[in-house]
């Protein structure tokens, strides 16, 4: 079909009668100026200004280690030559493979930790661990990029000046005299969420010693596993597991099961498991009903848009439609009863196969009633299934206890653990001033962050990947974290320094967690020691508990008054913990794209109000304070909602985080953390922001396909003639499969490959421009009108075409065809003219404008993979389909004299991504797994009708709009 002439101008335009994927309300409004930015190929000439040279070393240090390494003589890394004498049992360019965990919110992220002569470069799931099976998302990717902070503590520190740790102990055994004196009448601790066995072992010690001290824990953030309201649901307090895997039917009363988060990896597994249990239909249906636009949602088949307030009606309703409640459901609108009596009939389908959750908006009232809901309909202890609380500790107070007892004058040492409570607690509570009133403050951290800059000693704690330690996964499995790399830093963990308030001087860093797994393991210590260490973990879940719907009465709040406020945490940086890792900054969050920003985020409806457009500033009043930021309009959102995001608006975090964004705590009521009522008006000021949304689009249309169950699969189009010659591959032909059924957009793979491949972070000004360095995006569409679209996602790495445009525009012959199908990219060869780039229709082309390499003198190599090119300027470059781990697998199969085995190749993203969306292997192998996808009735390629031939392909998406069951 030919295009008219409004079609060639709109490349977004489809042909007359079909589909119409958008990204951004720009390609809607048919705006001249997207036009404009979509006709250029790079939007912008813009260069670094002339006094931009302390951003462009900033930048430099968010994607590296900068050469602050150098500055500290415990290093290694100061002299990062060559062996002398090499170790025995080290092989120079083999890397090793470590198993242990980072620390989430107080939880373990189990991980294998991949090490280069003692240098960690690479963090991935445990593939043996029962909550990960050897997926990852983006905390865990880019935890290996903490451990090389240049902003980090690297020694303690009173009143900002550097002291000894022989100081630190003579100081602690001068104050153990005066808690003694009173029994620690005022001494107080602050902690976060703890599930390291040793140290609450060290806790409950410390609190025998000094028996009138008290402990307060301070969780800025609430995952699914420990509800805020579920003590109030199930009448104790419980941890709550979903059972994904075993459901026919979900609805999700705005909880984002599906988004980022400590359940986040597990949550995703179950859920794909279901999904994929027919090959000829989905395996689940999912209901959702959400305020703001999630993870959750982009993907739920039945989705209900409904303002934050309503959530406690919608449930009452739920449970009123399945004869739960015994009372009259309160008033719903057309489209909220249809879609109730969707669900409820999905469910009563699926009793003991159904699963009801409620997020934290919905509060006490939605809680309960699906706590109710799951216990009728006989879910719980099938998919869904309760603990005794994994993190304590037990029975701890408040920080609103805290601040009170500080106010009062009966508080005079604080001990501050591995918490920022000056910077995360709600504004109200005003945590910074009663720190300051504090006679004795010790604050225990990675940083001097914004409470360690308060405290009277700072004492700085080790990394994780430096650490003898042990954590419980949401699961209650216990991993033993053993040290992959020796301290860069005068640092201890964070059992040292316990042990030193204990009275011990000097302890060992593996005493403490040694003495706990000794009596845990008894006579048999040595050889469960060594399995644990070897196996990443130890063997045994928590123990599932009974739990019943408790008799609290059920009272549903006020759904009258001003705009609905939502706080929830950034899907990038969560609760500003991650603020000083570029990697994270410059990622894109899933649903916005925005990076290196928090926004406001509000409906359409509601900026056609206003009016207000992308980028103007508005004032967010709750109760007596205020906090501004700038607007983002979100396609699908609740017409009185407004989403406050959390993370941002640091001023201690490093050089990287700090003044980004705005901070959210500062109106977060102590009462209300996750919804309150409010009121919005624009202010004069205006900015732009670093927004990937529009950037990099592909002339076409109907990006993403779907099918409905039974639905015929679309015919393949008839091999179209080339001026190629045939192309035909070696031994091996490479190809990836990816199914959009499955992608969540979660942003794993996009990590992962910035971490494998040593991708740039360029900035928040170079993104702007569309200058991000990303080999892998993760396309963000719209089919349907801007109030209620539906979302899709779609990872778009380099397509690895067989008739390549790049190939044949390259004017020197940089960029190249491999006897395996790879389209490679010869650096040495680039002279930068970015030909195959404008050649290149799908967009995947990266050109490096600058050199981000750190000076000669800088250790950087400890952050980079050396088994992959780090590129100066004026470069193109992209996916290589991780052609450094095909090389490997080719060497260890030649030395054991055999063929590749499918599955022994695996690249980055597909390692990474938490569903198995990814797939690759060789496609002339009919057997492999990627050659059986590529035979599936959703199989399709991408742009086909351009007659690229790419070796990237997918599958598309189940459709799911109520007309079929997903259970048959």
């Amino acid at each position: 079909m030919k295009r008219d002439a409004r079609q060639q101008r709109n490349p977004v335009a489809p042909p007359e009668g079909g589909r119409r994927q958008w990204s951004g309300m720009e390609e809607l409004s048919d705006d001249p100026a997207f036009q404009a930015f979509v006709n250029a190929e790079y939007p912008a000439a813009q260069q670094f200004s002339p006094t931009a040279r302390r951003e462009f070393l900033k930048l430099m240090g968010a994607s590296f280690a900068l050469a602050g390494l150098t500055g500290c003589e415990k290093s290694p890394f100061v002299a990062a030559l060559p062996y002398v004498d090499q170790p025995d049992d080290a092989t120079i360019g083999i890397p090793r493979t470590y198993a242990t965990a980072t620390v989430f919110d107080g939880y373990a992220q189990p991980v294998l930790a991949t090490t280069y002569s003692g240098r960690p470069t690479k963090l991935d799931g445990n593939p043996e661990h029962p909550v990960t099976g050897g997926r990852s998302d983006v905390f865990m990717q880019s935890a290996v990029l903490g451990l090389y902070d240049p902003d980090r503590a690297q020694a303690p520190t009173r009143r900002g000046e550097p002291v000894s740790w022989k100081d630190v102990v003579a100081a602690i055994g001068v104050l153990r005299e005066g808690w003694a004196s009173d029994g620690g009448k005022g001494l107080r601790l602050l902690v976060g969420p703890i599930t390291s066995p040793t140290l609450l072992r060290q806790l409950d010690a410390l609190l025998k010693q000094f028996p009138k001290a008290r402990v307060h824990l301070h969780a800025p953030t609430a995952d699914s596993s420990q509800r805020p309201f579920a003590t109030a649901a199930y009448g104790k307090p419980v941890d709550l597991h979903y059972a994904l895997e075993q459901c026919d039917v979900i609805v999700s009363l705005d909880d984002d099961i599906l988004g980022p988060g400590l359940n986040q990896v597990r949550n995703a597994r179950g859920w794909v498991t279901s999904r994929r249990r027919f090959a000829d239909r989905p395996g689940n249906r999912l209901f959702m009903a959400e305020s703001v636009p999630s993870a959750t949602g982009a993907v739920a088949g039945n989705r209900l848009i409904a303002d934050a307030s309503r959530m406690p009606v919608l449930a009452e309703a739920l449970a009123n439609a399945l004869g739960v409640s015994g009372r009259a459901a309160g008033e719903l609108t057309e489209r909220e009863r249809d879609w109730i009596r969707r669900a409820a009939d999905a469910c009563s389908k699926a009793r003991g196969r159904s699963l009801v959750v409620a997020g934290p908006v919905g509060g006490e009232a939605a809680a309960i009633w699906s706590a109710k809901i799951n216990d009728a309909l006989g879910n719980a202890g099938q998919t869904l299934k309760f603990t005794d609380p994994v993190a304590g500790p037990a029975g701890a107070g408040t920080l609103a206890e805290l601040v009170s007892n500080i106010n009062a004058g009966q508080v005079h040492s604080v001990i501050v653990i591995d918490c920022n409570a000056a910077y995360n607690s709600p504004g109200e509570l005003k945590t910074a001033e009663a720190l300051q009133r504090v006679r004795t403050s010790l604050h225990l951290g990675l940083q001097r962050d914004e409470t360690g800059a308060l405290c009277e000693w700072q004492l700085s704690l080790a990394h994780a990947l430096e650490s003898w330690s042990d954590a419980r996964a949401v699961d209650g499995t216990t991993t033993i974290l053993q040290p992959v790399i020796a301290p860069f830093y005068d640092v201890r963990t964070i059992h040292q320094i316990v042990a030193m308030l204990l009275g011990e001087i000097d302890p060992a860093s593996d005493t403490a967690v040694r003495e706990t797994w000794q009596a845990t393991f008894g006579e048999a210590f040595s050889t469960r020691w060594e399995q644990a260490l070897h196996d990443g973990f130890v063997q045994g879940a928590a123990a599932f508990v009974d739990a019943r719907p408790g008799s609290a009465a059920v009272t549903a709040p006020s759904t009258h008054g001003a705009v609905d406020i939502v706080f929830r945490p950034d899907p990038t940086v969560w609760d500003g913990q991650f603020a000083n890792v570029g990697w994270l900054q410059e990622l894109p969050k899933p649903l916005t794209t925005v990076t290196w920003s928090n926004v406001v985020a509000i409906a359409p409806d509601l900026a056609k109000r206003i009016p207000i457009a992308n980028g103007d500033h508005v004032e967010v009043r709750i109760g007596k304070r205020s906090v501004t930021g700038p607007v983002w309009i979100v396609p699908g959102q609740a017409g009185n909602t407004v989403a406050l995001y959390l993370g941002y608006g640091r001023t201690r975090a490093g050089r990287v985080g700090d003044g980004l964004g705005y901070d959210a705590y500062q109106v977060r009521p102590a009462d209300q953390p996750s919804l309150a009522k409010g009121s919005l008006r624009k202010i004069d000021v205006t900015e732009t922001l670093a927004v990937t949304q529009l950037h990099h689009r592909m002339e076409g249309f109907d990006f993403v396909r779907e099918m409905r169950p039974g639905e015929a699969a679309q015919p393949t189009s008839a091999e179209q003639a080339s001026f190629y010659p045939k192309w035909e591959s070696s031994e091996n032909a490479w190809g990836m499969v990816i199914d959009l059924d499955a992608c969540i957009g979660c942003n794993a793979c996009v990590a992962a490959c910035t971490a494998e491949n040593n991708v740039p972070v360029v900035g928040a000004d170079q993104v702007k421009v569309g200058r991000e360095m990303h080999w892998l995006r993760i396309a963000r569409y719209y089919d349907g009108g801007i109030e209620e679209p539906k979302s899709y996602f779609q990872p778009v790495p380099c397509m690895h075409c067989e008739d390549a445009p790049c190939e044949m525009g390259c004017p020197v012959h940089a960029t190249t065809h491999s006897p395996e199908g790879l389209n490679q990219m010869v650096y040495n060869r680039c002279i930068g003219t970015r030909t195959c780039s404008s050649y290149c229709p799908y967009k995947v082309r990266r050109f490096n404008f600058f050199d981000y390499r750190a000076p000669a003198d800088s250790p950087t190599q400890a952050a980079h993979n050396p088994d992959v090119t780090v590129r100066s300027r004026g470069v193109m470059e992209k996916c290589t389909y991780c052609v450094q781990r095909i090389e490997v697998a080719h060497v260890t199969a030649d030395k054991e004299s055999r063929p590749l085995r499918d599955g022994e190749v695996v690249t980055a993203c597909q390692q990474a991504c938490p569903t198995k969306a990814i797939v690759f292997g060789d496609i002339k192998d009919p057997n492999s797994e990627v050659a059986r996808l590529k035979r599936d009735g959703r199989h399709y390629v991408l742009l086909e009708e351009l007659g690229t031939r790419p070796r990237t392909t997918y599958l598309a998406r189940w459709r799911d709009d109520g007309s079929g069951s997903g259970q048959g």
